[in-house]
């Protein structure tokens, strides 16, 4: 028989028998992007992840708690429609992956974005501001990249096939709750990406390339973020030849794919009109042809971020920190001189 145990007023929990075969599904969940698109849930691991989800909607299935007092500080009416296990925190400890766990996991339907109720003060700091990661690989960098998209007031984020699974546990420890903060709308195909984006946007490319550069590199879909590269990985200084990577699929496969060229400007000058997309490119890859086919086809330019001669790339999440925040800045002080000219019109 299983024992139950009440935490309060109509919330009760089980303690987990020795063997409880539901505690390995944790692991499993947590690692396999199969299980976790087949099953559709994820795994959300500690009190404010846990907390931020719940208070946008996320439905949570199964919450395993090393002891009572973790329950006191979730929404109860949330807790009452889920299964609470009780377990040893010796446990929890053996099944986490961080280094100093919290003894809360919960497992959650896989959220749907649509659905969500994201935070009031978010979406009163959202800003016609867009983000498309192109081929970002790497899950602390696009944990990093949706941290700072929350941060920036972006209004969603658009996620190509190629990119790490968002809900990937390394993806959600990175994103400290930006998950649960804007839409975030994975695995597209370039060909959905417009039909996600609103009317009259222009999509813009983030760059580490000098702007007069631009001829001698425009047959290589090389782009911030990574511009191209992978921590550690050698590669020749910025302006030298193509030739130098020839491990790039992308620039092997450039030959015979005729790659737009794109009017480039520091990423410090004026660029944004209302709505704005940012492409940040992959840390292996880069931008790809796609990414710049879409933002020539909005008037969209490239948005070089100056580095030493001789340093070859940007982190993809330092790129799009950079740029988005730039963003921001430029939209706020565009608001902000659009209030100030109604506030005092000028009389002719």
């Amino acid at each position: 028989a299983v024992e139950r145990s009440s935490a309060g007023p109509g919330l009760w929990y089980e303690k987990a028998a020795p063997g409880d075969r539901r505690l390995g599904k944790v692991v499993t969940i947590a690692k396999s992007k199969k299980f976790r698109d087949h099953q559709r849930k994820v795994l959300l691991e500690g009190h404010r992840l846990i907390k931020d989800a719940l208070e946008a909607g996320a439905v949570l299935q199964t919450l395993f708690f090393s002891t009572v007092g973790h329950l006191k500080e979730l929404p109860e009416a949330e807790l009452k429609r889920a299964s609470l296990v009780k377990v040893k925190f010796e446990d929890i400890k053996s099944w986490s992956d961080v280094i100093t766990p919290q003894g809360l996991i919960g497992i959650f339907s896989k959220p749907d974005h649509a659905k969500m109720s994201y935070p009031a003060a978010q979406l009163t700091s959202s800003l016609p501001l867009l983000l498309i990661c192109d081929n970002i690989r790497d899950p602390g960098n696009l944990g990093t990249i949706l941290r700072s998209a929350a941060g920036a007031g972006c209004e969603k984020v658009l996620l190509t096939k190629g990119c790490v699974d968002p809900w990937e546990p390394k993806v959600l420890r990175a994103g400290m709750g930006a998950h649960f903060r804007l839409p975030i709308i994975a695995n597209l195909d370039w060909e959905s990406v417009p039909s996600n984006l609103p009317a009259g946007i222009q999509v813009c490319v983030a760059d580490n390339k000098d702007p007069g550069a631009q001829a001698e590199t425009a047959s290589v879909p090389r782009g911030a973020g990574g511009a191209g590269s992978a921590p550690g990985n050698p590669k020749a200084p910025v302006k030298s030849k193509p030739k130098a990577a020839p491990e790039h699929e992308d620039e092997e496969g450039a030959a015979g794919v005729c790659i737009p060229e794109l009017a480039a400007q520091c990423y410090y000058e004026s660029w944004t009109r209302t709505p704005v997309a940012v492409v940040i490119g992959g840390e292996t890859h880069g931008l790809s042809p796609d990414a710049l086919h879409l933002a020539a086809s909005t008037g969209g330019k490239r948005l070089v971020i100056p580095v030493v001669p001789g340093v070859d790339s940007l982190n993809s999440a330092i790129a799009a920190g950079i740029v988005l925040f730039e963003g921001k800045r430029q939209l706020l002080q565009r608001h902000k001189q659009e209030d100030e000219r109604l506030e005092f019109p000028v009389v002719g």
